[in-house]
């Protein structure tokens, strides 16, 4: 009889939030689809493969001119990013023959989307370093 009698209890408050209607003082809130997906995180990952830049120097990587994060070859990097273009700087990072020179490389938006996964890689062309998308299992 008590075992009943605890089980009925322990039910009864199951059975009334089974009609959906919040109990207490827990009322429930719905938001939009497209803000609650505003409101998530998207991942970057930046990666410096051993072919694509022969430089034993260190690469710096910058998020809004912050210093975030230093590659050498065969390393990545992974940032978990609020939505909207975030600027992203690279740069030689250390001293004598790998102190960085007079010109200051250029920010390069990336754009970040909440849930998504966007994977680059460090690549150099005349201008200086830049980053190129790479597949994700690249």
């Amino acid at each position: 009889m008590r075992r009943l009698l605890l089980s009925a209890l322990l039910v009864l408050p199951l059975l009334s939030q089974a009609d959906g209607t919040p109990t207490g003082n827990a009322a429930a809130y719905s938001a939009p689809a497209d803000s609650a997906q505003a409101k998530g995180y998207g991942v970057l990952i930046i990666s410096r493969e051993r072919l694509e830049v022969a430089s034993p120097c260190e690469i710096g990587l910058y998020l809004h001119d912050q210093l975030a994060a230093r590659l050498f070859q065969g390393q990545s990097a992974a940032f978990n990013l609020p939505p909207g273009e975030v600027p992203l700087r690279l740069g030689l990072v250390g001293r004598g023959t790998c102190a960085p020179g007079i010109l200051a490389q250029e920010n390069q938006p990336l754009p970040i989307r909440a849930g998504e996964v966007r994977k680059y890689r460090i690549a150099l062309g005349d201008a200086g370093f830049y980053l190129t998308p790479a597949p994700l299992n690249y």
